[in-house]
């Protein structure tokens, strides 16, 4: 079958940034093109690449006719999250920033990323600090990241985490192709666990940096909130059983199997667990040793 078809996006500008934003995004036209609105007028004038996810209301047309400064992706079919790791693939600057079809960064943000990497070279991701809704409240995920319980690596830029928000971070380009990207076994929702995970075992480092910030107006336009939370917990026991030892994983999925026995929603995540179990083991591959116990840390510290 043919690939998907590519335009390809503008080189870094004079006076720009080696920063590409990297937009995944399913119909949702109207906010996909007000974000790609918002990042063109950033002073930094970073390269953008939207990556359609096989939208069916027009949105890759219409930003092919208002942007064509624009790198275009029209991917045949639905990615979920693997629509970042084509994006990753298509930019060609050392860093890339993902936004989601609603988010998109403050000015200076991307500015200071480049900055942040350049000068600490092992690391692999930036999360930054994400700022919800029109009256850009904190969100709550800014506190967790901060109160991290992780110990301060000395030479890094802020403290260390094992998650993040994919619509707020900043990854070094080849750092996340080491680490493979986003998980094709989880699709979509807690994702970024496991690409945290992967990074830091291969001895990239992540760190929370709050002098980036992104900005997140939530769409009205989601699935519903009972599917995310079934999709959350099956992609919670898939990354259990593509990392941690196996008497972890056979210890989430028997809680999961208990909840389920008055929770339909925990029964159906079990069950969508075990339909994709059999490509989980295939991609198998244990934690080192060190990052095990900083998952552990942080499971003990969250509970």
């Amino acid at each position: 079958m043919s690939g998907p078809e590519t335009s390809a996006p503008e080189a870094v500008p004079a006076g720009g940034i080696p920063v590409t934003v990297v937009i995944a995004t399913r119909n949702r036209r109207g906010e996909l093109l007000r974000t790609v609105e918002r990042l063109r007028a950033l002073p930094e004038s970073p390269p953008v690449i939207v990556v359609d996810n096989a939208s069916s209301d027009g949105t890759a047309d219409e930003v092919g006719a208002r942007f064509p400064e624009v790198g275009l992706v029209r991917l045949r079919r639905n990615l979920g999250a693997l629509g970042r790791n084509v994006g990753v693939r298509a930019a060609v600057t050392p860093y890339v920033a993902f936004s989601d079809d609603d988010s998109w960064w403050d000015p200076g943000a991307l500015r200071h990323a480049a900055g942040t990497f350049a000068g600490h070279p092992r690391l692999g991701l930036l999360a930054a600090r994400t700022l919800v809704g029109a009256d850009r409240a904190p969100d709550p995920i800014n506190e967790a990241l901060a109160a991290t319980p992780l110990r301060q690596q000395d030479g890094l830029p802020g403290p260390p985490v094992l998650g993040f928000l994919a619509c707020a971070s900043v990854v070094r380009r080849r750092a996340f192709l080491e680490a493979g990207g986003f998980s094709e076994v989880l699709f979509f929702i807690g994702e970024e666990r496991l690409l945290a995970y992967d990074l830091a075992a291969l001895g990239w480092s992540s760190c929370y940096v709050p002098e980036a910030v992104a900005v997140h107006e939530p769409s009205p336009i989601r699935p519903p909130s009972d599917w995310r939370r079934r999709t959350e917990m099956r992609n919670d026991l898939l990354t259990a059983w593509l990392r941690r030892p196996a008497r972890i994983a056979l210890r989430d999925t028997v809680r999961l199997a208990g909840r389920g026995v008055q929770d339909p929603g925990s029964r159906a995540a079990l069950a969508g667990a075990f339909r994709r179990l059999p490509s989980a083991l295939l991609r198998r591959r244990r934690l080192p040793y060190a990052v095990e116990q900083a998952a552990r840390l942080i499971e003990a510290t969250s509970s």
